[in-house]
């Protein structure tokens, strides 16, 4: 995958840090669709369980830190629905700690450009594995979803627990910047939410939109402006 990249001088780099300053997040009134699943994505999903529940049992002894499948179905919804109504300003689609895959092979089966990064490797296998068996062009990475660049956050915001930044920048793999993708989904923790908004807000696109899931609460649907 390629993108193009900037070359930029001093007072272009105040300019632009003075920009970004200004950014922020504006919350969307959004319901995702009730829409039935179709006899593939039903498939696709009854099988994830499966490999779910395989790949808990056989990492019983050393379980991965906060891997917590996501309501799927509500995910698959969520997407269709943004894509129906394209808020999105393009179809380029990037799963920050994509676990299994799921959500990156769902946003693939509806038409979008669509990567997944996940920082432990194990599931990393697992995600390609899936994606294959059902013939799905989707890409995925290991690595931290945190930029290096962007590693101050971390000290900035320290009431996270889960969140790890010690694997190699994602984004150096796929040569693209965050900034390259128009939809980010992601599956926040109690103490995260604050580090994924933040790190959004600071180095997403304009007008890309973040998508985040929240248990109980559903999910939230915010434009970088």
């Amino acid at each position: 995958m390629i993108c193009n990249r900037r070359l930029v001088n001093p007072v272009a780099t105040v300019l632009l840090s003075e920009i970004l300053a200004m950014r922020r997040l504006k919350d969307i009134d959004f319901t995702p669709r009730q829409l039935a699943l179709p006899a593939r994505l039903k498939s696709l999903l009854d099988d994830a369980d499966g490999r779910i529940e395989r790949f808990m049992f056989e990492h019983r002894d050393s379980p991965v830190a906060a891997f917590v499948p996501s309501d799927f179905v509500l995910v698959y919804q969520a997407l269709a629905t943004i894509d129906e109504l394209q808020l999105a300003p393009g179809t380029r689609f990037v799963e920050w700690g994509s676990g299994l895959g799921v959500a990156t092979c769902l946003a693939t089966i509806i038409g979008w450009d669509a990567v997944g990064i996940e920082i432990e490797d194990d599931l990393v296998i697992a995600a390609r594995q899936l994606a294959e068996d059902y013939e799905l062009e989707c890409e995925f990475v290991t690595g931290s979803f945190v930029p290096t660049k962007h590693q101050d956050i971390f000290e900035d915001l320290r009431d996270f627990n889960w969140v790890r930044s010690d694997g190699s920048d994602a984004y150096q793999e796929l040569d693209l910047e965050p900034d390259d993708f128009d939809l980010v989904f992601c599956y926040p923790w109690p103490g995260e939410e604050e580090l994924c908004e933040t790190l959004f807000t600071k180095c997403g696109g304009r007008g890309s939109l973040l998508l985040s899931y929240h248990g109980h609460e559903g999910v939230k649907l915010r434009r970088c402006v």
